[in-house]
């Protein structure tokens, strides 16, 4: 375990049975880091949050929370932890502050001002005497992050936080993610089953089908990963690159393996290059444009389609 590690999986896994609902899984998150568990539904996401969370034992591996291992360390390292794990139980009659009141004696948390405190966090300060049955979706998502801030956690476990919402909910819970880690520095675990609902918010991204991860890569690989770009075939690439160099100063490429030229700016200035790579005698066999959206880099992945 690194020293800057909060969370530390090893050849983590849970069966039912014959059902092997996680395969060995090896996992580090580092302090301040938002990572991202991408998979479809029933792709083994929850199963490895509930192992984290401590909702179910792994049946081989183990698990290392803030440099502790042991069954007393994990239980000191869970009250360290907020986590939200499926879909919280409330009381539909009852407001956001009696909802988080009941939880808080029930889980022994010292102090009422830290329900205040909580619901100010996510926006929920100011409801009054509004019933829980009468949130709309985002409130009620908003009260169950609440939840899990109330022992002013260090690491947060969200399973699918923006699931359901409309797009102006999704800004705004990603948004108050992104607010509580930038001013708060908590590091974050949140899964989802929309990359592009993930795409703004995490640091990292784990990709998990079947039970099994997949692929990790960080914002910015995910990025280049999915950028567009213009791919050239030339006779001679090097004087090529030089030539366009040149004419753009401003231009952001790179010479491949097999030659090519991939662009990464100015895509709209095609045309200029075709006519400039002509005009100095070099042949230009192939102009295409690459690259692939967030959607089809999922299914690239995992396979079927997006939400299978």
């Amino acid at each position: 375990m690194q020293k800057n590690d909060i969370m530390v999986a090893k050849s983590l896994m849970k069966k039912y049975g014959t059902f092997t609902a996680l395969y060995p899984t090896t996992l580090s998150i580092a302090k301040g880091e938002i990572l991202g568990l991408v998979g479809k539904n029933g792709a083994g996401k929850t199963t490895l949050l509930k192992l984290i969370t401590g909702q179910c034992l792994p049946t081989s591996g183990e698990l290392q929370l803030f440099s502790m291992s042991t069954p007393d360390g994990l239980q000191q390292g869970r009250k360290r932890m907020g986590a939200v794990v499926e879909t919280p139980c409330f009381y539909r009659d009852m407001t956001a502050k009696q909802n988080l009141e009941y939880y808080r004696i029930q889980r022994g948390i010292p102090g009422k001002e830290s329900v205040y405190e909580a619901l100010k966090d996510v926006g929920l300060a100011n409801t009054g005497g509004k019933k829980f049955k009468d949130f709309s979706l985002g409130m009620k998502q908003r009260l169950g992050l609440a939840l899990a801030l109330m022992n002013h956690p260090d690491f947060l476990v969200l399973d699918e936080p923006i699931n359901g919402l409309d797009p102006l909910g999704i800004v705004e819970i990603r948004e108050l993610l992104l607010t509580l880690n930038r001013e708060k520095n908590i590091t974050m675990l949140i899964s989802g089953h929309v990359l592009s609902e993930l795409q703004s918010l995490a640091s990292v991204f784990v990709f998990i089908d079947h039970g099994k991860l997949i692929k990790t890569v960080t914002a910015r690989q995910l990025e280049e990963s999915c950028e567009q770009y213009l791919r050239l075939v030339v006779d001679r690439e090097a004087a090529a690159a030089a030539l366009l160099e040149r004419h753009f100063p401003h231009i952001h490429y790179s010479i491949q393996p097999d030659k090519s030229i991939h662009i990464y700016n100015l895509l709209e200035m095609s045309g200029e290059f075709n006519r400039i790579l002509v005009e100095n005698n070099i042949r230009l066999s192939k102009m295409e444009t690459r690259g692939t959206n967030l959607e089809d880099y999922f299914i690239s992945l995992v396979g079927g389609t997006k939400d299978a």
